[in-house]
């Protein structure tokens, strides 16, 4: 497996868009945005040789998202960069908007102000990484809501790792007992009646969360939204009838992004092994 310009994928005049997670979860972010540019071609890259960031220090998440962010610029001339994971921009996203002044950067972030627009009962549940919930830039986003709803946060350690690892015994058990200790869920008054996914990873455990809160439950998770505001963004859009192609890179194990894109996505293609 090799990392770099493959010729296979890529067109050298249209230039890619890069995105990147600490490993599977941003899929589903890339999901939303190949539904909403079907004609752009991506590269994306899960770092999962050096994961999971959630549980890791400031410092290291600023440096992988640098370095991964300098290779796709350096390989692939990508033209806008997607952070597809909660905690690579709560903590790295004003670092590399320093250090890359003309390069559209989106990230991502749990969606509250989405759920607060939604919610009935106005209680809202966040499950998210402990570096996501602890982060300055949540508390500023927190902040800024007007009203000021029940907020109800959950950090769910070892829920990520397990759908990395595709463990749906383990996934239904954590979500099981991180919703019990969120509290009661419902569309009655002091129940939560909206969830909010502030992982790009927990969107792939919906059927397990359903089982747990309910029907009547929301579920939000911010993929859409980054997908409207990644088109909103770009310097250039593809004239090409064409569908668009996407190359995966892993810093890890190729077979897990491989599975999870078919299983998920519906992609079955090789995975090049990125070592960065």
């Amino acid at each position: 497996m090799k990392s770099g310009f493959d010729p296979d994928f890529a067109d050298p005049v249209k230039r890619p868009i890069g995105v990147f997670d600490s490993g599977i979860g941003g899929l589903s972010i890339l999901k939303a945005l190949r539904a909403e540019l079907p004609h752009e071609d991506f590269v994306y890259v899960a770092d999962s040789g050096h994961a999971p960031y959630g549980e890791r220090d400031d410092a290291h998440v600023i440096n992988r998202s640098s370095a991964i962010t300098a290779h796709l610029l350096a390989q692939y001339n990508i033209q806008a960069l997607v952070m597809a994971c909660n905690t690579a921009t709560a903590k790295a996203i004003a670092t590399l908007r320093q250090a890359h002044p003309l390069l559209p950067i989106i990230g991502v972030e749990p969606a509250l102000k989405p759920a607060l627009a939604m919610s009935k009962t106005r209680r809202i549940g966040v499950m998210a990484t402990r570096g996501t919930l602890g982060s300055a830039k949540f508390g500023t986003l927190v902040a800024s809501l007007a009203g000021q709803p029940a907020l109800v946060c959950e950090p769910c350690d070892g829920l990520a790792d397990a759908i990395e690892r595709q463990d749906d015994s383990k996934i239904i058990a954590l979500c099981a007992y991180y919703t019990r200790a969120m509290g009661q869920f419902g569309i009655n008054i002091g129940e939560i009646d909206t969830l909010v996914l502030g992982c790009t990873h927990y969107p792939f455990a919906s059927d397990a969360l359903r089982q747990w809160v309910g029907p009547g439950v929301q579920l939000i998770d911010p993929g859409e939204a980054v997908a409207r505001q990644t088109r909103r963004q770009l310097p250039e859009q593809s004239c090409d009838d064409n569908l668009g192609t996407c190359q995966l890179l892993s810093t890890g194990a190729t077979s897990v992004l491989h599975d999870a894109a078919q299983r998920w996505l519906g992609l079955d293609q090789p995975v090049n092994l990125l070592l960065l």
